[in-house]
């Protein structure tokens, strides 16, 4: 019988397959289960439906990534930093912060996982940093860190 996993099933296929599996497991196991349905041809235009919405949803999101790189291409964060003697920096910056920053001052919200740490920002002066947006689309922004002034 053929049925259209509504879930990944282990050993047997993914979410949205078209598999060919023995009779009694579809109707015992995978349909009881509401893991399968069967592949009717009202079924398939159903899924083929939804894997086009999904694809279009998916361009969608891309195309707003896109957008928002640009956005972010134009942006300077400045940083106040202790600094020692020499030029020496006291601390670093978070991805917390930047992130932070980023909603308060631009009400741009993103996620501080999304920001790709290098290691640590804590060298005065222009940094770039880089930010996964999307599976196909990462951004830049500039951090400028500054010594704070001595008391």
């Amino acid at each position: 019988m053929k049925v259209i996993l509504l879930e990944d099933v282990k050993n047997v296929g993914k979410k949205g397959n078209i598999i060919e599996v023995a009779d009694g497991y579809a109707r015992n196991f995978l349909i009881r289960g509401r893991l399968a349905v069967e592949a009717t041809k009202r079924s398939v235009e159903v899924l083929d439906e939804q894997k086009q919405e999904s694809k279009n949803h998916e361009l969608e999101v891309e195309a707003a990534a896109e957008a928002l790189k640009v956005k972010l291409a134009s942006i300077k964060l400045d940083f106040q930093i202790k600094t020692g003697d020499k030029g020496r920096v006291f601390g670093s910056i978070s991805t917390k912060q930047i992130a932070e920053t980023l909603q308060k001052n631009y009400g741009i919200s993103i996620d501080k996982r999304k920001i790709v740490d290098n290691g640590p920002i804590n060298t005065l002066g222009l940094n770039r940093v880089k930010i996964d947006l999307h599976k196909n689309v990462s951004g830049e922004i500039l951090v400028n860190l500054k010594a704070s002034p001595s008391k």
